[in-house]
């Protein structure tokens, strides 16, 4: 690393010795960051020291104006977890990326300001990647064109990092390295980062959620040669423009992005803000529409500063892909694609909602709804339609499947380096301790084992090890250092427990002694907040007086943290500004600090203190009411389902708040994992939304409202809407077909049906959506071993370039079996039953009827194929 930075001093040297030029050629853009850049040293001066003593330095005026620049605009989070030093070695490698390859001449300034210099892409944790990858990229590249570069960039990516679900809480880029995988919005930061440390402007695009399944997806833009281009992070393909995700993008309702800092491009702006803009990029991928707005109130005047939402279906609630104020002729607009979708508006409590069909370009919503009534409705909601998308050429998708594999046996063995089960005995040897307790963290470790396995043996005789261990999650035994974990278990902290006896050892772990509260990185905070009280009486430590003093000493502000990465709670305490969020989480640090059991409630996100025997919700807004009364919810399940509801897939409960109904987040909660199950919850408005989707990817929502008083039980029964239309036989397959299995064993479709049919999977292994099959598939074991028709998974052998190996998914039904197709035989079969083109959109789904009818097709990436097969399967039955 100081060899490196040398160089890049080295450069930077030469550069200036040519001309101290400016960052900014237009002085009035420079005067405008100039005033936010006052603003933000004005508003981070308690922690002026860190941040801007780097400025006393012999700067450039490019690297001062670039620094300025990253200092007006950036985050709270940022102001309040890093400092001076970092950021200039940020500026110092874009400009040194920008200065050693040709194309850093042909950038124009706007998009190196906004799209290159940027350290941060999304809600990441921030490292030094960047110097990191150039280092190991700069040779890889140099000398490519744009384009090439662009794509083999992804191909680095692609040796490091592949895709597998994971939380909600982003990995800093080299942490991901380490661990080999991750979600693709983890997968889109590492290739940004990438993409931006050789010079290449990038951004990662989001579509916030789709509307033909449930879940999200994000990938990356690159500017190449004046134009933005698109490609899957850490998923190479064989040119530009070309992903899986492409026929689901032309489906989709918003794909957007945050842009950092005062920009005026070309795109539509959902948002503008003083510090970012939210721009619109669905044109890039979708047929549009303009969707026109007017909100009036019940007499039908015009309503101004009303807030709409722009909502579809997702997860079992309305989720909102863009939101803006009316104008004073209460009018709003926005460009979204080619499906039905709800407009959402409201002021104060006053609320009203109107669907918008996709032929509808123009509605009227009428705030005159109030909380309180209770009501139900159904209706429909239509996704935009599925289109044919391009494919490479099949010598193209040949050459890179085998480059995949190569790259894929280039992870591999670096994963191979990752602790193994005789690592975790000899450790438990050692230690004498229990081999599978040791294995089960080493394990989730990964390439972070090492310090895992440091904080193992030094903490050994502790009888909260295990305990706290449990508190965190998989992802911080990822990308935790054990000396930071050290912070939090120690003697001074065992010291700090209340009595033993009135808590079990699992209580105290979870809620005194782990930083784990919400989804911040972990950061060392316990001795730093231990020192600040040192020499203070014990009994000023009471949450009441720690309530009192974040309300006098922590403003709140949750529009300056718009990236939504939560401040640290001694980043939070030190800078004097927090968004929300973050705020709470502080909360509960200071709390845990002191010894009192803290949390953040999972379903409500409120942040709680254990005293008197119960939790109480720690209140910061004058206008809550110190405790809320809570009422009794029992929910049901309703006889006539075919399948039994999920939360978070069939339905939700969301409570009124400020004229909109907010989710609660039960989604893992092991209380409404069975039937009947009883929630005890804050009384107050509620709605019950539950929804099924048919194979078009068109849903049937069905809402109920209530209210819910702490004087009556309220019984819900979780009743899932009938889909319109009746099955139908779309194609017949041949069951006497012969299949090749993977261990060389042939059976035809017939034998593998068992007389009761076949759930045939077309799915290219090495790709995300083939993986959320074989991902979803666990949840429905039992339903499927019940049945115990044929489960049939079926790669092409095109398909099957390296070593396959069927035992990384797990706890598929008893029955599935593997086989190859070679030369797409039956997958060209199918396709041609169906009337369809042989395409590269897995996975490709089927149920074969027993006598070979196809009574259910899906293609491409969709959440829930499993669920729809079981229904398929039922309907059949009867």
């Amino acid at each position: 690393m100081k060899i490196f930075y040398c160089f890049l001093v080295i450069i930077l040297t030469a550069c200036s010795a040519k001309t101290d030029r400016p960052f900014f050629t237009n002085d009035e853009y420079r005067e405008k960051v100039q005033q936010q850049f006052d603003k933000r040293k004005k508003l981070a001066k308690h922690r002026t020291g860190q941040l801007f003593s780097v400025f006393d330095r012999s700067l450039t005026t490019e690297q001062r104006e670039a620094l300025e620049f990253l200092y007006a605009y950036m985050p709270l989070s940022d102001l309040a977890d890093y400092d001076g030093d970092f950021f200039l070695k940020q500026v110092d490698a874009a400009f040194a990326a920008r200065d050693f390859f040709a194309w850093g001449k042909m950038i124009p300034e706007d998009i190196f300001r906004h799209f290159v210099l940027v350290y941060r892409v999304n809600n990441e944790g921030l490292d030094t990647a960047r110097t990191v990858f150039f280092n190991e990229l700069k040779d890889r590249v140099k000398g490519l064109s744009m384009a090439d570069a662009a794509l083999e960039v992804n191909h680095w990516c692609h040796e490091k990092v592949t895709y597998r679900g994971t939380d909600g809480r982003t990995s800093a880029p080299l942490a991901l390295m380490r661990t080999g995988w991750g979600r693709c919005g983890e997968e889109s930061t590492f290739t940004v980062t990438a993409m931006r440390a050789v010079g290449i402007p990038a951004r990662q695009c989001y579509t916030p959620r789709w509307v033909h399944t449930d879940d999200n997806h994000a990938w990356v833009e690159v500017w190449v040669d004046g134009q933005w281009r698109y490609l899957g992070a850490c998923e190479p393909e064989p040119e530009l423009d070309m992903a899986w995700f492409t026929a689901p993008a032309k489906r989709a309702m918003m794909v957007h992005t945050n842009v950092f800092g005062l920009y005026d491009g070309p795109e539509e702006k959902n948002l503008e803000t003083s510090l970012y803009s939210k721009i619109n990029l669905l044109s890039n991928y979708a047929t549009t529409r303009i969707l026109a707005v007017k909100v009036v109130d019940a007499a039908g005047r015009p309503v101004e500063g009303a807030k709409v939402q722009y909502k579809v279906y997702n997860y079992a609630e309305l989720y909102p892909i863009a939101d803006e104020l009316t104008e004073a002729d209460g009018a709003a607009s926005v460009i979204t694609g080619m499906g039905d979708l709800v407009v959402w508006a409201s002021r104060g409590n006053k609320y009203g909602y109107e669907k918008a069909a996709a032929d509808n370009n123009f509605v009227t919503v009428t705030l005159n709804r109030d909380a309180g009534t209770a009501y139900s409705e159904t209706c429909e909601l239509v996704p935009p339609p599925e289109q044919k998308i391009k494919q490479a050429s099949a010598g193209k998708q040949a050459q890179n499947a085998r480059r995949l594999a190569q790259e894929d046996s280039i992870r591999n063995a670096y994963m191979a380096t990752f602790a193994n089960e005789e690592q975790a005995k000899a450790l438990a040897k050692e230690i004498n301790e229990d081999s599978r307790e040791v294995w089960k963290y080493l394990q989730r470790a990964q390439g972070n084992w090492r310090e895992i396995e440091t904080f193992i043996r030094q903490n050994a005789a502790n009888p909260y090890l295990w305990p706290f261990m449990a508190s965190l999650t998989e992802k911080d035994a990822r990308d935790t250092p054990a000396g930071y974990l050290a912070d939090f278990l120690n003697d001074k902290s065992i010291a700090g427990l209340p009595v033993a006896k009135d808590f079990t050892k699992e209580f105290l772990a979870s809620n005194i002694l782990s930083p784990r509260t919400g989804r911040e990185l972990i950061c060392p905070w316990r001795s730093f907040f231990a020192s600040e009280a040192n020499g203070k009486p014990a009994d000023e430590f009471t949450a009441t007086n720690l309530i009192r003093l974040l309300k006098e000493e922590i403003t709140v502000t949750d529009s300056e943290n718009y990236y939504n990465c939560p401040l640290s709670p001694r980043g939070a305490f030190e800078l004097r500004y927090a968004d929300r969020y973050s705020r709470n989480i502080l909360f509960v640090a200071l709390c845990r600090a002191a010894g009192i059991p803290a949390r953040i409630e999972q379903a409500t996100g409120k942040p709680q203190y254990f005293e008197d025997g119960i939790w109480k919700d720690a209140v910061f807004e004058a206008a809550e009411p110190e405790q809320m009364a809570k009422g009794k919810v029992v929910v049901n399940n309703s006889a006539n389902n075919v399948v039994k509801p999920q939360y978070s897939t069939h339905f939700t409960l969301a409570r009124f708040s400020s004229g909109d109904f907010v989710t609660l987040d039960y989604e893992e909660d092991p209380a409404l994992k069975n039937f009947p199950c009883t929630l005890m919850l804050d009384t107050g408005y509620y709605r019950l939304m539950t929804g099924s989707r048919a194979n078009d990817g068109s849903v049937t929502v069905h809402t109920d409202y209530f209210t819910l008083t702490a004087s009556r039980q309220q019984k819900l029964t979780v009743t899932l809407p009938g889909v319109a239309g009746k099955m139908q036989v779309m194609g017949i397959v041949d069951m006497n077909t012969v299949i090749t299995m993977t261990d060389g064993s042939h059976r035809t479709l017939k034998e593998i049906s068992n007389g009761k049919g076949v759930m045939l999977c077309f799915i290219d292994p090495g790709t995300e959506p083939s993986k959320h099959v074989l991902q979803d598939l666990p949840a429905l074991q039992d339903e499927f071993e019940q049945w115990n028709g044929g489960v049939l998974l079926m790669t092409p052998s095109d398909k099957m370039a390296g070593k396959f190996d069927p035992s990384a998914f797990p706890r598929l039904p008893g029955q599935s079996a593997w086989a190859v197709d070679h030369k797409r035989t039956l997958l060209k079969g199918v396709s041609g039953s169906l009337q369809l083109e042989v395409t590269e959109n897995f996975p490709l789904t089927l149920f074969l009827s027993d006598n070979g009818g196809i009574l259910f097709f899906s293609e491409g990436y969709r959440i829930g194929i499993g669920e729809n097969i079981i229904k398929t399967i039922r309907e059949n039955q009867e």
